[in-house]
């Protein structure tokens, strides 16, 4: 029950869409949801402390490493998601990739082609997606919709938190898509027609990710289907406040509030048609 709690704990403490969304899964899939969460959240908190900790994270990454190789950490956080890791059949890599991502935090500041910031995504959060559909145990089929769910999430964080990530001398959107010399609010108040083209051009690619990832959704359940699907409408939802004023990422973090998310909770229970088990026509695509 402790390491339930301390799960519970550092969750609620890193998220509040994916939070209040995965209350909603089933038990069975929440307490893996929040293994999972804890072990990538308490993996970023290194990196994002400030200073920053790489001592404590090359730590926790040489102890993971050896409870994978059969030398329990004896953490509460480590050990649960090594125990997870087998029972779900996860791959090392995709673990490795993550870990990967985290390390470049405390190096890499600025990302100037889009596919430098996709080669971060890829580890930071496309592999969470892969994570999501062997614990929810969705087919093969759906895993690349999976990844692009991870994807276009991370996508919208960067857009959002432009503000906070000066504040930690990094930028993630490409650089390269835009004459501006920096993300700064100053350079983005000088020329406000460019910023605000950059950040619906940025918005426009999470767009195309993310209709592709909701193609995945015909492979779940309800009961899956609406807590996975709420959080996408959350992110949906910062998009289009960020599309119409992108000056607005410098005077608030837009997120949903607790009750926005409770709501649109209830909205899919109610909508979403009830299914079996993925749609039996669609598997057939492969």
């Amino acid at each position: 029950m402790d390491v339930e709690h301390t799960h519970y704990r550092v969750f609620r403490s890193g998220s509040k869409t994916y939070f209040n969304s995965s209350l909603f899964f089933p038990k069975h899939v929440r307490s893996d949801v929040f293994a999972l969460y804890g072990f990538v959240r308490v993996a970023d908190n290194f990196v994002d402390a400030t200073p920053q900790d790489a001592a404590g994270f090359h730590a926790f990454r040489e102890a993971y490493g050896r409870a994978l190789n059969g030398h329990p950490a004896h953490d509460e956080i480590i050990d649960p998601f090594v125990e997870l890791s087998r029972r779900r059949g996860f791959a090392a890599e995709w673990t490795e990739a993550f870990l990967d991502s985290m390390e470049m935090d405390l190096s890499k500041t600025t990302y100037r082609r889009l596919e430098e910031t996709l080669e971060y995504i890829y580890g930071s959060a496309e592999v969470i997606g892969l994570y999501m559909a062997r614990i929810l145990d969705l087919p093969a089929i759906s895993l690349d919709a999976a990844m692009m769910q991870g994807r276009a999430m991370q996508f919208i964080n960067f857009i959002r938190d432009v503000a906070e990530d000066n504040r930690f001398g990094r930028t993630y959107l490409p650089l390269d898509d835009t004459t501006l010399p920096d993300l700064s609010e100053g350079s983005a108040r000088a020329a406000p027609k460019e910023f605000t083209r950059f950040i619906r051009a940025q918005l426009d690619r999470y767009d195309e990710w993310q209709g592709v990832a909701e193609g995945g959704y015909d492979f779940m359940p309800k009961r899956i289907l609406v807590p996975v699907k709420t959080a996408s409408d959350m992110y949906n939802w910062t998009g289009r406040v960020i599309r119409e004023d992108p000056l607005v990422v410098f005077s608030r973090k837009v997120k949903p509030s607790r009750p926005r998310i409770l709501l649109n909770i209830a909205r899919n229970a109610l909508r979403l048609p009830s299914k079996e088990r993925g749609s039996e026509s669609l598997s057939h695509r492969a």
